[in-house]
């Protein structure tokens, strides 16, 4: 169990889940979208947030540095402006991603905007740091930190982090290998604090089936790719519209780390997505070496199947709305 940053053994029927904070809390749907390196920007957060669910991005998309908090000052006054015309459906809170590997060396710069601007949710990825939760903690902020299977997860919370996305088979960019089923079951064991679960959920059904699993909210990415907002490139959102789970690649090539990305970019690269070699993982790179191959190999996950047209992100949230009520309804009649 959870509590007040601790963790203690509990029985394997303890319950499901505590109550969420009150940040996580009344969503339109129960969905964070998943920070998408050099994609998410201003625009695409903000349809997000506006439209009921929780948005997010890189602080490294930010570039250079300084444009973070440029960023998040626009997102403030896009928040307060949608707040003060709607105060019946104000707008859902919006997160900022850390990568704190050592090859990171920006982090310590972004963390210290971040923290002045108190950010009300940070996204902890490839490593977790006591100094990083302490030092969003201390204006009040929560971590959910990602992880790929139990033992991280264990580390995660015992250095301070608030709550976990699972990140599963089939998510875009760094996915782990594991089922969700499996890894959800395993960190229910033992975890009853915020729960995101990432893998191939592109469709409201998977949200709600998420939550079945044990989850608490689904982390969306590859649908809001093929967005209006979203900064990607008129072909790599058509490619995402038009793809298939059967057209995702996994492979640590181009990061060292590995990722789910589509075999088209892949091909066009000159690539054989069927043969290709193993990356170094000591070559790690996050910082501006590495745009250009997240630009030319373009990452999604395996639930692009469930995205058929290139739409603004609010009618993405309007379509998992629909889809996650249907489901719900469906359910209810079995």
């Amino acid at each position: 169990m959870h509590i007040h940053g601790m963790s203690v053994d509990v029985p394997p029927d303890a319950e499901e889940s505590a109550v969420l904070p009150p940040i996580l809390q009344n969503l339109r749907v129960p969905v964070v979208g998943s920070p998408l390196f050099i994609l998410s920007n201003p625009a695409l957060v903000a349809a997000q947030v506006t439209s009921g669910v929780v948005g997010s991005f890189p602080a490294l998309n930010a570039r250079p540095q300084a444009l973070l908090g440029e960023w998040l000052d626009e997102l403030g006054e896009v928040v307060a402006k949608h707040d003060a015309n709607h105060p019946e459906r104000p707008a859902a809170p919006f997160a900022v991603n850390h990568i704190v590997h050592r090859s990171n060396t920006r982090l310590d710069a972004d963390l210290q905007t971040t923290v002045e601007h108190e950010v009300p949710i940070i996204i902890t990825s490839l490593g977790a740091r006591e100094d990083v939760n302490e030092a969003v903690h201390s204006y009040g902020g929560i971590v959910l930190h990602d992880v790929i299977n139990d033992r991280f997860a264990r580390k995660a919370i015992e250095k301070g982090a608030d709550g976990l996305i699972a990140v599963a088979a089939g998510a875009g960019g760094h996915a782990g290998t594991q089922s969700p089923f499996a890894l959800v079951r395993e960190i229910r064991e033992w975890f009853d604090g915020p729960l995101l679960l990432s893998g191939a959920i592109g469709h409201g059904a998977s949200v709600l089936a998420a939550q079945a699993a044990g989850a608490d909210l689904a982390y969306v990415g590859s649908a809001f790719i093929a967005t209006a907002e979203a900064n990607a490139s008129a072909g790599y959102k058509e490619m995402v519209a038009s793809s298939t789970a059967a057209d995702i690649v996994y492979s640590n090539l181009f990061t060292g780390v590995h990722g789910n990305y589509l075999r088209g970019s892949i091909e066009a690269a000159g690539l054989d997505p069927t043969a290709l070699p193993e990356s170094d993982p000591s070559a790690m790179n996050f910082g501006e070496g590495s745009a250009k191959a997240w630009r030319d190999i373009w990452g999604a996950g395996q639930g692009v199947g469930s995205v058929s047209e290139v739409v603004p992100a609010a009618q993405v949230v309007d379509r998992l709305e629909r889809e996650y009520l249907a489901a719900k309804e469906r359910l209810s009649r079995l």
